[in-house]
């Protein structure tokens, strides 16, 4: 789409975009296919549910309770459709200033991980809100390759540890019945 066009993902399109994006992609050889989706409850996640086996899904939030709202209604989906829960990221879990790395809550505290805690799921980790990490994410440079050593990267790295030792225990239990 051009910049600045707005694409309508509504009805039926969705279902027929996601089909083509697993059929028709020329993958190769994966160990993970990772879909960020937006927020919610919407055609596209149920699309992937009815179009593939999702091993299981992210429930990625901010602290703050009215994200935890939605991010509770987006578990409540997927268990419906019987895709696990593998855990819970918090986002912009506090904004750490860039001149003395203290770190402000400003979305509230702690939200993700009781989330996790209600859930009865993994707690992946909680992702800072920094200068650095916009600024490489306007470059469209990953953080993971812009800061290597730095705390963005190195919080990115401990969760995605956690996602693959609970995808790992996933693929070890039994396939739900329909």
């Amino acid at each position: 789409m051009p910049p600045g066009q707005a694409h309508d993902l509504a009805g039926a399109h969705p279902h027929g975009t996601i089909r083509q994006f697993l059929e028709e992609v020329a993958w190769g050889e994966l160990d993970y296919l990772v879909v960020d989706l937006p927020p919610g409850t919407g055609d596209v996640q149920l699309s992937l549910a009815q179009l593939t086996r999702v091993s299981g899904g992210v429930i990625v939030t901010t602290p703050q309770e009215v994200a935890l709202l939605d991010a509770e209604r987006a578990a409540d989906m997927f268990k419906k459709v019987q895709v696990p829960v593998l855990g819970v990221l918090e986002n912009m879990s506090a904004f750490l200033c860039p001149h003395c790395g203290k770190p402000t809550p400003i979305f509230g505290e702690g939200g993700g991980r009781r989330l996790a805690e209600k859930l009865k799921t993994r707690f992946l980790g909680e992702i800072p809100l920094t200068l650095p990490l916009r600024e490489s994410g306007d470059r469209g440079v990953p953080i993971l390759v812009a800061d290597p050593e730095g705390l963005e990267a190195q919080a990115f790295l401990k969760a995605a540890r956690e996602l693959a030792a609970a995808l790992s225990v996933q693929a070890f239990l039994p396939l739900p019945m329909a």
